[in-house]
Formats: structure tokens, sequence, C-alpha cells
């Protein structure tokens, strides 16, 4: 790391459209409920007019019934009583009837049907919850820190409503239909816990422990299973599939240990390096990376740069400062205004969509589980600002955008990640770009356009650096070699988003123009 500490944050605490879109698209959600109440409250007003109406004229005729009724022949004797109860039998309680069944639901249920085509689906909920458990994964969280909303780096003046048990039996519930028993248990756990201090819920004990105890047997841990399946049939002895779990998962503890002698030794390592991978992944988001050595360190500078006298820049040079030296990224401190960095947000709000990566084998754009954002694209000419925009990285990097991708905008919403990966295209993956036909990618230029309180550290995995968001600021560095063999150290990730609404816009440039810019060299530290 560089000396320029107070540019840097040292630490920290911690894929469908509730996850998938960005956190701009939800805030219209919020304002889409918000007018849905107002609707809501119209119509239990009218409903409660009504009622009123009902229950005078209830009143009015108990009143009137009670007199009549002690003396009926006196009564209709009088021949204006007489023609009142004729008027009222005939006329007023057919109006009565005509406003008891009157519905007040119909401007509620117009406004409701009008709106609910902008509501988040199923598929979006999933999102949300496996988001939720990629933030617990990720940054440490144990279930109650999650469920009482006491994140770290959330602000204490924002409202928020605890998860219920319900809540967390949800999420067990979507965990469990994704096979993933580990979540399926902390979160059903969760859920027991809070009926267990007495709180309501529509939630049954029997069901949140019949998830538990498969999803526990599911994880090889028999013995618990049995633990949990026993207290489930004291509340209801007669549960058939726990009466039935019960001899099963006493005859398979049986056969535990010749299973765990049989596993392939292959099998295990395998499983072993895909968890180091992860957990380095994971380590470097919550801002436990590799530390520099003080030799290393007195590498790293803050400068101001003029590109080599750029006419631009000679009297109003660019602040630079090193964040990191082999792979060497360069964050630019001030490059987008906050003005401009609000018009990109604008121009891409409305087109923003699931974001999308090449396939390696066919070049092809699209979705992936490990990308989790919302993104959109926009041409130099649709603005003055992206065309501006994309000249300031030429003359900053001095390399051709004209070649290069156009400006992609992408937002990352709470638990938004992108898992490690590389920008450029590697060997046993010829046709990566081939449609674009402007060769690999040569370099990447990366811009956040918001801070973000906590996660969303862009982390190269491979050699430990970690790279946080600084509003108004963009880092650079090289995919590829001078002499165009790929950079492997360059493999980063996104992290999650803990707390907050991370925007980026990055631009890839292409080899394809690049000729006399960056000269090529066999020299592959250059």
């Amino acid at each position: 790391m560089s000396t320029c500490s107070t540019h840097r944050r040292t630490s920290t605490t911690f894929d469908p459209c509730v996850s998938l879109c960005s956190l701009g698209q939800m805030t219209d959600l919020l304002y889409t409920e918000k007018d849905l109440v107002t609707s809501l409250k119209d119509y239990i007003r009218a409903e409660e007019d009504k009622l009123e109406q009902v229950k005078k004229w209830a009143e009015k005729l108990d009143v009137l019934s009670a007199t009549a009724t002690q003396d009926p022949e006196g009564f209709l004797g009088h021949p204006v009583n007489a023609f009142k109860l004729m008027k009222r039998l005939n006329t007023e309680w057919g109006e009565l009837e005509s406003l008891v069944l009157k519905d007040m639901s119909d401007g509620f249920i117009s406004n409701l049907t009008i709106q609910r085509q902008y509501f988040p689906n199923d598929d979006d909920q999933t999102g949300a919850a496996k988001a939720l458990m990629r933030l617990q994964d990720t940054y440490r969280l144990d279930t109650h820190t999650i469920s009482s909303g006491e994140l770290p780096g959330t602000n204490k003046d924002v409202a928020m409503s605890p998860m219920t048990a319900e809540d967390c039996f949800e999420l067990g519930k979507i965990a469990y239909s994704d096979a993933d028993y580990y979540h399926t248990e902390l979160w059903m756990e969760q859920a027991l816990k809070q009926l267990d201090r007495g709180e309501e819920s529509t939630v049954d004990m029997v069901t949140i422990l019949d998830y538990l105890s498969y999803s526990i047997y599911q994880q090889g841990e028999l013995e618990r299973a049995l633990d949990y399946t026993k207290r489930l049939l004291k509340l209801d002895s007669a549960h058939q599939r726990a009466n039935g779990n019960l001899k099963y998962f006493e005859y398979q503890l049986a056969k535990q240990n010749k299973v765990e002698a049989e596993e392939g030794q292959k099998e295990k390592e395998k499983r072993e390096r895909e968890k180091r991978e992860r957990r380095k992944y994971e380590q470097l988001c919550r801002g436990e990376g590799i530390k520099m050595t003080p030799r290393r360190q007195s590498r790293m500078f803050c400068r101001y740069s003029d590109n080599n006298h750029h006419p631009l820049y000679v009297l109003g040079p660019v602040k630079q400062e090193d964040e990191w030296d082999r792979p060497r990224i360069i964050r630019y401190h001030d490059i987008l205004s906050n003005s401009e960095i609000e018009k990109v947000k604008e121009l891409a709000k409305p087109r923003l969509r699931r974001a999308t990566i090449s396939n390696p084998i066919t070049g092809v754009l699209e979705t992936a589980h490990y990308r989790i954002s919302k993104s959109a694209w926009l041409t130099a000419y649709e603005d003055p600002v992206v065309d501006k925009i994309n000249q300031r990285i030429e003359d900053i990097t001095g390399l051709n955008v004209k070649t290069a991708e156009e400006l992609q905008v992408a937002n990352y919403g709470v638990g938004g990640q992108y898992e490690p990966h590389f920008d450029f295209g590697r060997k046993d993956e010829p046709d990566a770009f081939k449609e674009l036909g402007t060769g690999n990618r040569i370099a990447t230029w990366l811009i956040y356009m918001s801070d973000v309180p906590s996660g969303g550290a862009t982390v190269f995995t491979d050699v430990g650096a970690a790279v946080w968001p600084k509003k108004g600021s963009a880092v650079f560095w090289y995919n590829l070699f001078a002499s165009g063999e790929g950079d492997y150290s360059t493999r980063h990730a996104a992290c999650p988003v803990l707390v907050g609404n991370k925007w980026v816009s990055n631009k890839w440039m292409h080899e394809r123009g690049q000729e006399f810019r960056r000269r090529c060299t066999l020299n592959e530290s250059e």
C-alpha cells in the first residue's frame, strides 16, 4: 500500500429483483409501497364511512322499532307511521342493501393491479435471501446479528424492523430448496431460538424442527439430527415423517464411520482447495489482506501527474496514488464531479439490466450466478458527459478508447458482488472477444461513483490487494503484459456490499489501436 493513508480504509467489518436489482431501482419500490399504503388507507376510510352510515341507520331503526312494538296497533293507527313503514320497507331497506353490497375496494384493487407489474417475483425474493446469506458468510455475521439488524457500519438513525421468526424460517426454506443445508440449519435454528424466547408466530415449532433435523442429517451430523427429531416427537408423537426418520437416522448412524473411511482422497483434496480459495476471498473482503513489507511500502507514492506534459494537465495535473505494485494498480482521485456522477446515473437507471459476462467458449454475453449486479452501457454520442469521460480516460491513460468497449455502469445493491475473475481472455478462450474484433482487453479503468459504508471492496485474490471504493476516484491496471501475455495476478473480485449502495462505471480498453501507444516487448515485467 502507498503512504497516502488518508485515502484508504485500513479495515472493515463486511445472486433474481431485490439482490439483482440495483439499490437505485429498489428505491422506486419503496415509493410504490408508500403509494399503496395511502391507497389502502383511503379504502379503510371508505369502509369505515360506509359502516358508520349503516350503524346510524341501525341505531335509528332500533329506537323506532322498540317504540312501535310496544303498541303496534296504536303506532300504525297513525297514518304517517303507516306510510313511513311502507316507505322504509319498499324503498329505504333496498337502499341500505345497496349500500351494504357496495364494493369500496375498487380504487384500491385497481391501484394494486397497476402497481403489481413492478413487484418483485419469487426469483427476486430468492435472490434477496441468497444475498443475505452471502453477506453472512463473507463478513462472518451470525444469524442473530442479521436478524436484529445490528450490522457493522449501519447508520443508527436509519429505521430498521428486526426479522421475525417467520422471516428466518423463510430464509431457511429458500436455502433448503437450493439444497443448501448449511444455511437451512443456521436460519431454522434462529427461528427456533426466537420462538423459544416467546415470540408469537404463524410458523409452528414442529415444522421448524422437521426442516432442522433433516438439514443437519444431510450434513452428516446424525447424532444432532436424532436429538432434534426426538424433540419434535415430544411435541407431536404421531408425526409420521419424524417417526420414520428416527428409525432411519439410527440405522445410518451405525454406518457413518464406514462411509467416512471409504470416501475418496481426491474428492477431499478438491473440496479443501475450493475452501482455501473461498477463505482468501472472504478474508480480503473483511480487510484482512496481505500487508506490504516496509521496503515495498517505501516505493509507493502519491503524486501529481500530467501524463507526459499533456496540454490539459500541465496546469491542472491529476492526483495519482499507488495502490499496489505487482500488478501495478493506480488510483486517480477526483476524476468525476458530483454533477457528472449524477448525470451518468440518470442515463443508466432506466436501462439497468442483470449484468452479463463474456462466455469464455462462445464469446457471447450472458448472465452468471457469480456476478450479482445490474448494469447498463452508455455510448459516447448519446450525451456530452459520456463523451467527455471517455476523452478524459484517453488523456490520462494515453490509450486509444475508440476501440474500447462502451462505458459500462453497474449498481450493486446489498449483497451484490462479482466473484474472482479475469477481465482478459485466457489462452483456452480464443473466442472470448471475437465478436468485437478488437483483440484482448489490454487494460481496465474502474470509476467509483459512490462511497460504501461497509463492504464493496475490489480485491485481487492472487496477490492479496484490496482497493476500497472512494467516490469520484478511479483505479487503473493493465490486464496484459507489454508482450501481450495475460497477467494472471490481476484476478480480482467485487466484494458483497454489506451496507449501502455501490455505483461504479468501467471502461475496458482493447489491444487494437494501442500499437504505438504501448509498444510490444518480450519482457513480461513491463
